[in-house]
């Protein structure tokens, strides 16, 4: 089992349909805070990481005036939007699969640890996942490759370990680029297969459904 490719799947977006409520939280969180941003301007920056968002859509000048209370605030909206968000189709059958052929897997989320045992619920994936990250484990989060080495490390496993990167998002599979990982891609981040493929991703799927029925034919098979 441990010469097998360590599985590395994003949660938010991949594996739990949440970018559009993640998109919405950060829409109201900034108008809050006095700051309005057009919805699908914030859409296009889910997956990166929070402690990167805010100066991506605005700036340093709004990070350092606003940032700090706009993660607060954005992580609460999250709260009440949690019981709307679901499993993409095949997301827990894809662990499944994934741990039926060998590979170690661990979940690399940039989220809150709050949130990141909530989708572990609702995907039944504690006793599935042999690790998983959050928000905490990290100082810089996607697209930088941080949180992914250290998912490896959850693992005892070494930055450059045999490893495949599962994602939705562009930052996703700059991340994996970075960490010097294949990427998987899914189509559920909203991004145009132009630019997950310009990114880097090897191979697109429509959910994880789909990825299941072509495991054999991946690095995961």
């Amino acid at each position: 089992m441990t010469d097998s490719a360590i599985a590395v799947l994003d949660i938010d977006g991949t594996l739990i349909d949440s970018n559009y409520h993640h998109a919405l939280a950060w829409y109201r969180a900034l108008r809050s805070v006095g700051e309005t941003f057009p919805v699908w301007r914030l859409h296009r920056l889910i997956g990166m990481g929070g402690d990167q968002l805010i100066t991506a859509v605005g700036g340093e000048e709004l990070e350092r005036r606003v940032g700090e209370r706009a993660r607060e605030l954005q992580g609460k909206e999250v709260d009440t939007l949690l019981e709307e968000m679901a499993p993409l189709p095949g997301a827990r059958e894809l662990l499944v699969a994934v741990k039926q052929r060998g590979h170690r897997l661990v979940l690399a989320s940039s989220g809150r640890q709050r949130h990141v045992e909530t989708f572990l619920d609702k995907l039944d994936a504690h006793d599935l996942a042999d690790a998983w990250t959050s928000s905490d484990d990290v100082e810089t989060s996607k697209p930088a490759p941080d949180l992914l080495i250290t998912a490896l490390k959850k693992l005892g496993a070494a930055p450059d370990a045999a490893s495949v990167m599962v994602g939705d998002s562009v930052w996703d599979i700059e991340a994996a680029k970075r960490a010097r990982m294949p990427a998987i891609a899914v189509r559920s981040g909203g991004f145009g297969d132009d630019e997950l493929r310009e990114a880097g991703a090897i191979a697109l799927y429509d959910t994880p459904a789909e990825l299941v029925r072509a495991l054999a034919d991946t690095p995961l098979a």
